[in-house]
């Protein structure tokens, strides 16, 4: 009843803005000159799958909306928005009050990253780029925005909410795409510098350069750095960045263009903790273990909102030769173990020639590297080399007995320090011959990458102090017999990727019509060689039907799968008027299994050898698929814009670590589809006595179509359930005053509540967050000191506690199966880990231009 009274509402919404926009289409055409004021969105004359603006970002809406005559839904935010937030942000900080994004950070700063889901499409359904660079991680899809641009140098992003440009590098995005654009290098030369203090012992200096023009007004270039750190706002711990970028531009004339970046970062941050409401004592005692009595955990650590990991190390055994020792591991892990230091580089240069007359060709060759590790833990080492492979009594390393901590003999059983540790170096290129033949644009493009993705798991030893012997885990490894490193994984993924596209762009009744026909053929190849690590192969038997398990095996293998889709894009527009227009997009998205599928792993069996035979998938996992409706409205002039959304997907065979129901083993499969059907709005102002606004709002209803089998007659009820972390509403507001040398903006997001399980037992509660940001603009001291200004800026400013889940558990409650042969089974209870919202912090920062 209430999804039936959801569509009619948002039908009736719809109805009543198509019938305003009959209304103002009788009214007498605008003068055009005048309307181009205001900042539009236009296809990149060199860059793949991009937009710039045109215009001023600033005369509209604050710099938060363009305007944009997309066949789809499309929101961006421009540098006049961005350059007025916190120097440290990240680019979810930034795209937070669009429409049908639902974004939280690990802290205020916005150096720890965070996570966003769109129309209930995780971030790593999402398909991210930075100058048309594909930015996910080429092995599971993950991105973390802390590791991309600093946010002077960034100019636009953009959020296609419903599905990704159809010259989008991405093999991974069954959700829609985030698009982000450094600016490029200034026509006159300049020195930039700005120096932020803030709360926390925040420090970030930032330094650029622009070159001007140069080669005879061909040639500019800019280059930057910036380095900040910070307290973690709970817990121990500092976060670390340094940032380094880097653009040029080159044209040739005024038909060939040439344009490349290069992005370089380096992280060394320790991690904040997600925690369960227990730990973080947001719920009675007495819904909690006994344990949690106490009021702090075993090392001593206080529970509460602040929870995090240890502040205190608990000192591992003094190794003395001939006696059996066994140290004892520390959870959570001390905060010097806690790390995540991370580099990568992002390298691309980008073309645009003229071949023949209304026809160019676009090439973008590009780089990703990246080096790093996360997820630490101590983990128990078996010197003996005769306990149980793996298991609670430690682990002992292929090849048999050592001495791991030195005392001369091979009794101990000693605690490691052991993370994941990825390096991966992605080559890529994209392409693109376009011409116009009448009212025809014609578009035939083609990607190729090439992924070389390692990934290992070393241990090393704890420092006295309880920071690890290395924390790049490059050096001083725990070593087998032979010599090698002991391994908790040890995997190499080469990920071949290519698409073909075609596109022709039709123009008809005066250019009022428009229509766009297009096709992506993706093919991904995933060559999973693993190699064989402590984390065992399992082995099964199959008789009748009946899987039984086996003895664990040490052994090298490999898995190689391919997949490809045929994904058609149709959309049309039709101008009503000269500021209005009526869309309609329809298109298919897909997203091959991440490499994980094919691995060892410790959550379940992923892979296996059956009766003796190769190791392969122990369940053969497809792709999952996504159809994108998007059908809607905009009124665009230069005074107020607004877009009214209705949005449709349907996505399928979701894959999940799930029990398979026919060998009824934990591992990777295939749980289904959810349907999820919504309206998204946004509206903003010009500038009217200093005063400008800016406002979305997001409602949307979300509907999973199946049960998830876990045993071979029991299936969890989760059909017709509300998906997780999709809030049914969602709502911002920004409202700014600049007048003279003065702003202030005061910004407001609202989040509904969101379940965070398949069972919909548990919800994260609603919340409501504001930040204000203010400054001052002295101008010029003099003939070379130019563009002095002070700006403020505070998070949460009413310091709201909220949380947003880490996760989407399938129950947090025991759950009662439902049955085919009348038997009676339950699924026992998960439960889920969260990240609390950052306290009120403050910063200030202080800018100038030399010239």
């Amino acid at each position: 009843m209430k999804s039936r009274l959801f569509c009619k509402t948002a039908t009736a919404l719809a109805v009543s803005v198509l019938a305003t926009g009959t209304v103002y289409a009788q009214q007498a055409p605008v003068d055009q000159a005048k309307e181009e004021a205001a900042p539009r969105a236009k296809d990149d004359a060199v860059r793949l799958g991009t937009i710039t603006v045109i215009g001023s970002g600033a005369k509209l809406a604050g710099g938060n909306m363009i305007n944009d005559d997309s066949v789809k839904g499309r929101s961006t935010i421009t540098k006049a928005a961005m350059e007025k937030e916190i120097a440290t942000g990240n680019v979810l900080q930034s795209i937070a009050q669009l429409p049908g994004v639902n974004t939280y950070n690990y802290d205020a700063t916005g150096l720890n990253g965070g996570d966003v889901s769109i129309r209930g499409f995780g971030s790593d359904q999402i398909g991210f780029t930075v100058n048309g660079v594909p930015v996910n991680d080429s092995g599971g899809y993950a991105f973390y925005a802390q590791e991309m641009i600093d946010k002077e140098n960034l100019c636009t992003a953009s959020v296609a909410q419903g599905s990704p440009e159809l010259e989008s590098p991405h093999s991974g995005a069954t959700g829609g795409s985030v698009s982000m654009i450094t600016c490029d290098p200034n026509d006159t030369s300049r020195l930039r510098f700005s120096q932020t203090f803030g709360g926390l012992n925040l420090f970030r200096s930032f330094l650029r350069v622009d070159t001007g023009r140069f080669l005879d007004n061909k040639a500019k270039v800019f280059l930057s750095y910036s380095h900040a750190e910070a307290d973690k706002w709970k817990g121990v711990g500092k976060l670390k960045k340094d940032h380094v970028d880097a653009g040029f531009t080159l044209d040739l004339n005024e038909d060939n263009h040439i344009l490349g970046s290069i992005l370089y970062n380096r992280l060394y941050n320790q991690n904040i903790f997600s925690v369960s409401l227990c730990q973080a004592q947001l719920v009675p005692l007495s819904s909690c273990a006994a344990s949690f009595a106490s009021g702090s955990d075993a090392n001593g650590t206080p529970y509460g909102y602040n929870y995090d990991y240890g502040a205190n190390f608990k000192a591992l055994k003094t190794p003395v030769g001939g006696t059996a020792q066994t140290d004892v591991t520390q959870s959570p892990v001390y905060y010097g173990m806690a790390l995540n230091p991370f580099k990568n580089v992002i390298a691309s240069v980008s073309g645009s020639f003229k071949v023949a007359q209304d026809t160019y060709l676009k090439v973008q060759p590009y780089m990703w590297y990246g080096f790093g590790n996360g997820g630490w833990s101590q983990v128990i080492l078996d010197e003996t080399g005769t306990a149980a492979k793996t298991g609670s009594s430690g682990t002992s390393l292929i090849g048999g007995a050592i001495d791991i901590n030195g005392d001369g003999d091979k009794l101990d059983k000693v605690a490691v320090g052991r993370a994941s540790v990825t390096k991966t170096m992605r080559p890529g290129i994209t392409g693109e011959l376009s011409t116009t033949l009448d009212s025809h644009y014609l578009k035939l493009g083609l990607w190729y990458e090439r992924a070389q993705h390692r990934q290992t798991q070393p241990g090393v030893r704890i420092n006295a102090d309880g920071t690890p012997a290395d924390p790049w885990l490059q050096d001083g490894c725990i070593k087998r017999t032979d010599g090698t490193c002991y391994e908790g994984r040890d995997s190499k993924t080469i990920s071949t990727a290519y698409q073909i596209y075609l596109n022709d762009q039709i123009t008809l009744l005066n250019d009022r019509a428009f229509i766009s026909l297009g096709l992506r053929l993706p093919h991904v190849t995933r060559d999973v060689t693993n190699y064989a690590s402590e984390t065992p192969v399992p082995t099964y038997t199959l008789v009748n039907g009946v899987y039984t398990k086996g003895a664990n095996v040490y052994q090298d293998f490999n898995i190689t799968r391919s997949f490809r889709k045929a994904l058609p894009q149709i959309g049309a527009r039709f101008n009503l008027d000269s500021k209005q227009h009526v869309f309609l997009n329809a298109a298919k998205n897909f997203r091959a299994p991440p490499n994980y599928a094919y691995q060892v792993s410790s959550s379940g069996v992923y892979v296996a050898s059956v009766n003796g035979g190769p190791v392969q998938p122990f369940v053969e996992v497809k792709p999952e698929t996504s159809t994108m409706i998007d059908g809607g409205y905009r009124f665009q002039s230069k005074d107020i814009s607004f877009t009214a959304t209705l949005f449709s997907s349907d996505f399928k065979n979701r894959q999940v670590s799930a029990t398979d129901p026919n060998t009824l083993v934990t591992t990777y499969v295939n749980a289904g589809g959810v349907k999820n059907r919504g309206l998204e709005m946004e509206v903003g102002s010009g500038v009217f006595g200093g005063f400008s606004a800016y406002g979305s709002l997001t409602l949307q209803k979300s509907k999973i179509t199946d049960d998830l089998q876990l045993t071979a007659t029991g299936f969890l009820p989760i059909k017709d359930k509300e998906f997780g972390k999709t809030p049914k509403k969602m709502a911002a507001l920004s409202v700014q005053y600049e007048q003279g040398p003065v702003y202030v903006r005061l910004k407001g997001k609202y989040t509904g509540s969101q379940y965070v399980d398949l069972m919909n037992q548990e919800a994260a509660p609603a919340y409501t967050t504001g930040d204000l940001d203010a400054g001052f603009k002295f101008g010029n001291f003099g003939s070379q000191l130019k563009n002095a200004q002070l700006r403020l800026n505070v998070s949460n400013i009413g310091n709201a506690k909220y949380r947003s889940a880490s996760s989407i558990l399938t129950n947090t409650q025991a759950t009662p199966l439902r049955t085919t042969n009348g038997s009676t089974a339950s699924q026992s209870a998960s439960t889920e880990f969260y990240y609390l919202g950052a306290p009120r912090f403050t910063s200030l920062t202080f800018s100038v231009d030399f010239e």
